[in-house]
């Protein structure tokens, strides 16, 4: 073969071989690219389920956040949980409690706000319960002493055994609750009192100030304070100004009960009976109230005479 025809042929050769190779980004694509952990595609059971507990103590809402653990057959304390050392109360990140306002812990002043509560077990001393500010820790780690707001100290009680750790409220009243905390056949309690007959009076001195020409707020606000037993002086200037801008059996009733309160039994007969003539026939409440009123009367007259 002719010189020139070899290179010709070598070089046509040439650029048939790079037409058909692929271009460098078309190899890079071909590497296989780097594995990934596979993702969970089967929804499964949290080993400790996550709990939110709320409970409205008065004015006050209470949250208890957290994850509940199981025994399991394990030793708890002294065990799972050592004694003398700081316990996040649960499992998984902080056990985190909310209080909507300020409350006293076991007769201790507690700011409103979140918190994390902790707990330091002990063989043979009170158990240290534990609200620190910092709730953004993975359980105890990370815990420093210097943040704790609170810190008291409580007796655990024996309890029937809890096979998974629970938050519970018990004797909840109209102002105060106990906040419990079972697990395994030990529960420790806390006293939580929010303080709210201050909050209520507080704000019925604001509504009455907003609405002072409104007789049924004033009529109301004098029921709350003659039921609860405060402010009797108070409790009068609302239900006498209720009466003056609408003289009706309810606010006389109300001015009867607080009157008697204060053992003035003669005068509480006069705005007692006037309530029964004032009354209506067709009025509902006032039919189904009647007995309880004359009831009151007769025993208003025999302490009276």
């Amino acid at each position: 073969m002719p010189r020139f025809l070899s290179h010709v042929v070598s070089t046509v050769g040439c650029w048939l071989l790079l037409a058909w190779l692929p271009a460098p980004a078309a190899l890079a694509q071909t590497k296989p690219a780097p594995s990934a952990p596979p993702e969970s595609l089967i929804p499964l059971p949290q080993p400790s389920p996550h709990v939110v507990l709320q409970h409205a103590v008065g004015l006050t809402d209470i949250v208890v956040d957290y994850h509940a653990p199981s025994v399991k057959n394990r030793v708890i304390w002294q065990g799972l949980v050592p004694y003398n050392q700081i316990w996040r109360a649960g499992a998984n990140e902080n056990t985190v409690i909310t209080f909507s306002d300020t409350v006293r812990v076991n007769g201790k002043k507690l700011p409103g706000g979140k918190y994390s509560f902790y707990v330091m077990p002990r063989s043979d001393q009170d158990w240290d319960l534990v609200f620190n500010r910092v709730t953004t820790h993975w359980g105890a780690e990370g815990y420093n002493e210097k943040d704790d707001v609170l810190r008291i100290q409580v007796v655990p009680e024996a309890s029937a055994h809890h096979e998974t750790l629970l938050y519970w409220f018990s004797e909840v009243t109209t102002s105060s609750a106990h906040l419990n905390l079972s697990w395994e056949k030990k529960t420790v309690s806390l006293f939580i009192d929010t303080n709210v007959q201050a909050r209520v009076v507080a704000g019925i001195e604001k509504a009455v100030a907003a609405r002072p020409n409104d007789w049924q707020l004033l009529a109301q606000a004098a029921e709350y304070l003659v039921q609860n037993n405060l402010n009797g002086e108070q409790a009068l200037k609302y239900i006498n100004e209720s009466i003056r801008l609408q003289d009706v059996y309810l606010n006389n009733w109300i001015k009867a009960r607080l009157l008697a309160s204060k053992q003035d039994y003669d005068t509480a007969i006069v705005f007692g009976r006037k309530a029964i003539k004032l009354g209506e026939k067709d009025d509902t409440t006032f039919q189904n109230q009647l007995p309880n009123m004359r009831v009151a009367l007769i025993e208003w007259q025999s302490k009276a005479y």
